[in-house]
């Protein structure tokens, strides 16, 4: 039997993820990736290095991109995390998400969710970016497809829609 305080006891996280309310139960060694996929069936993140060294599996946690992959679910107590399944409201592509079909901008689609929330948070944070911040922007993820350029055509592309 386990000493009461143990890290391996159960705790209760409340959360908000994309807008709604959760109270779930976690364990010790589960992160925020597991508890998103396995536990509220948010696929969208992947699981791909397991050492947030990818960027498949970034979130925006309270408005800046993290990777889930390496957070306690544990921690995300009072926070507000947003998924790749979050960002388009009532059926309707988010102007990056349209720049990115627009732009032919996704090939094997398995690096897009986290590359989508980075520049989320970046056209957030910078409404009008340049290709440089866009590249600095990307540099923590990985995409073996598609050389980056019609990703980057595509951010320039939404910030000049959103500005529009």
């Amino acid at each position: 039997m386990m000493p009461a305080g143990s890290s391996e006891q159960p705790v209760a996280v409340r959360l908000t993820v994309n807008g709604r309310a959760h109270l779930l139960e976690v364990s010790a060694g589960e992160t925020l990736l597991g508890m998103l996929r396995d536990r509220l069936g948010l696929t969208g993140s992947k699981e791909a290095c397991v050492e947030g060294e990818c960027g498949a599996c970034t979130v925006l946690v309270d408005g800046g991109p993290a990777a889930s992959c390496i957070l306690a679910a544990g921690s995300m107590n009072g926070r507000t995390v947003h998924t790749v399944e979050g960002l388009a409201g009532a059926g309707e592509l988010t102007s990056l998400q349209q720049a990115f079909v627009n732009h032919a901008a996704v090939q094997c689609g398995y690096c897009t969710p986290g590359v989508l929330i980075v520049l989320t948070a970046l056209l957030a944070e910078v409404p009008q970016p340049t290709e440089d911040e866009v590249r600095r922007a990307l540099a923590g993820n990985i995409c073996r497809c598609t050389g980056y350029q019609q990703i980057v055509e595509a951010a320039l592309d939404a910030a000049t829609a959103v500005s529009s």
